[in-house]
């Protein structure tokens, strides 16, 4: 299961209750969503939280005995927001990754002549090929931060429509409505790849805003199927 907001927010909890005040998370997998508000939550609290990717190295007996694991932080989200009078365009400017699947010096080893293999090593996506002979060749597939993206999309009015859950009163028995203390991101622009068209579209379109303050998140689903999202504050009309 991902590690929900719930848990995060458990931990925070008990984060405060030891006075403990920089945390790990380690997870396969995240709610969408959870990031970047939950941290924010937290650095509020006092509280530095880390979330990092478990990764599928940790069934492996072998990298694991030769001390290969490594978990890597979740994935980042650079943009630069454009303005054009009241309207607002996104433009993504970064997305580092720094996932790791197996390693160049463990493929070498393993991988028998004639043979190749896919590796992730530090946030590259490798092609390993074994000679006949037994030499080995190397070409890196991902040759820029942008072959990382599937799909990115824009809700230019975050905070627009709150989270809300179902949950049963323990002491009525009666099952309420709550708010969770996060918002729905509602997909209002986007651009993503398909198999017979490859390019991406690095700048949304604009949109016309009501001036004031706002937040405007970005979500990015990477190759793997992975998703990150980051939230901009900004003022229409005004200055930023």
């Amino acid at each position: 299961m991902p590690v929900s907001r719930l848990f995060i927010e458990e931990i925070i909890r008990e984060c405060r209750k030891k006075r403990v005040t920089k945390v790990d998370v380690l997870g396969f997998e995240f709610e969408m969503g959870l990031f970047p508000n939950i941290l924010d939550e937290a650095r509020e609290n006092g509280i530095d939280v880390a979330p990092k990717y478990i990764p599928r190295d940790v069934f492996d007996k072998r990298a694991v005995e030769r001390n290969q694991v490594v978990f890597h932080d979740v994935a980042f989200i650079e943009v630069r927001p454009h303005f054009k009078d009241n309207a607002v365009a996104v433009q993504l400017t970064d997305f580092s990754v720094f996932y790791s699947q197996d390693s160049v010096t463990h493929a070498e080893a393993t991988l028998n002549n004639n043979r190749s293999k896919i590796v992730v090593e530090n946030g590259q996506i490798i092609k390993m090929r074994k000679g006949r002979d037994g030499s080995c060749y190397t070409e890196q597939l991902t040759k820029t931060w942008k072959d990382w993206i599937d799909y990115w999309s824009v809700d230019s009015n975050f905070e627009s429509k709150r989270e809300i859950v179902r949950v049963q009163n323990p002491n009525t028995g009666n099952w309420e409505e709550q708010w969770t203390g996060d918002y729905i991101f509602e997909n209002e622009w986007q651009s993503f790849r398909t198999r017979n068209d490859r390019s991406l579209e690095l700048m949304s379109v604009y949109h016309e805003c009501v001036p004031g303050q706002r937040k405007i998140a970005v979500k990015v689903v990477d190759i793997f199927g992975n998703d990150t999202m980051t939230i901009v504050d900004l003022n229409v009309g005004g200055k930023n």
